[in-house]
């Protein structure tokens, strides 16, 4: 890959989409989802500067910009990702994942720890497969958005997928991921900008195969013996309940945990000063250490 090509293509010929920003060490940048693309857009060039590293954005498989073929799997995710790596010519980069991106980023780094510096695993769910997060996350959900818009959320998950369908359903949900309720209506509008279609199937595909993944792939046992330093960065007002990644912050034994107060499921929206510092702090230790 040429960097600045803003293309790569993985080893099945399927092309993905890549961005660059900033210079030093590379910070490739894992997107949420799945079945949704990159939304770091306005992150990447802060978080390049705080940082003083390159900020590497790409559209994972079927999603964005990205091409739309499979298959969508975890281990499709990771022979990708490692596409974007090498694309950059380097033996190992940093990695910052965010909520299904985490999941991404982790399973590569169990994957290829040697060609991992560090990893960062925003607003993630944790590594035990048996942990009952849900329930608890879309009672909070429902709460935060009111009687009224939780009823329009299920009544527009119950209609026919269409583009319009699917924005106004993506922006709904989203705004329950904003602690300010006065502005997260306009973050979460942001968001949708540009606008890409859902890849419905590759979010159905790969949040099954995370589930197999994490119930079958002993993957808290192998974040034990993990050398790589790992920083959790949470909302401390996430929908998504913190005690979920417990089970992740336990088993590794180069941990940091950053709790950002008042911030949601996207902190670098609500809390970036927070979380610049944090990222940065943590990418500038491992360098000077």
């Amino acid at each position: 890959m040429d960097p600045l090509s803003g293309r790569t293509t993985a080893d099945d010929g399927c092309l993905l989409w890549t961005e660059v920003v900033g210079s030093g060490d590379p910070l490739v940048l894992c997107h949420g989802g799945p079945g949704l693309w990159d939304m770091f857009g306005d992150e990447a060039p802060a978080l390049a500067d705080a940082a003083g590293v390159t900020a590497v954005r790409w559209d994972q498989r079927g999603c964005g910009r990205s091409e739309r073929c499979g298959p969508y799997s975890i281990a499709r995710s990771v022979a990708d990702l490692d596409t974007v790596r090498a694309g950059l010519g380097v033996p190992a980069v940093a990695l910052l994942g965010h909520s299904w991106g985490a999941t991404l980023a982790l399973a590569y780094t169990l994957a290829y720890p040697g060609r991992v510096h560090a990893l960062v695993y925003v607003s993630g769910t944790g590594v035990d497969p048996d942990s009952p997060w849900r329930p608890e996350f879309h009672a909070a959900a429902d709460e935060r958005l009111g009687a009224e818009a939780a009823e329009r959320l299920r009544r527009l998950h119950a209609g026919d997928p269409s583009p319009e369908r699917d924005r106004e359903l993506a922006v709904l949900q989203w705004s329950a991921d904003f602690v300010d309720e006065d502005r997260a209506a306009a973050h979460a509008a942001a968001l949708a900008e540009p606008w890409f279609d859902i890849n419905w199937e590759c979010s159905a595909q790969i949040n099954e195969d995370a589930r197999r993944y994490l119930r079958d792939g002993a993957v808290a046992q192998a974040c034990r013996s993990l050398p790589v330093p790992v920083l959790i960065v949470d909302g401390d007002r996430d929908n998504r309940p913190r005690w979920a990644v417990d089970s992740l912050h336990r088993a590794l034994p180069r941990v940091r945990r950053v709790t950002l107060a008042g911030a949601g499921h996207l902190p670098w929206v609500e809390d970036p000063d927070g979380f610049r510092a944090a990222v940065a702090g943590f990418l500038t230790e491992r360098v000077v250490s």
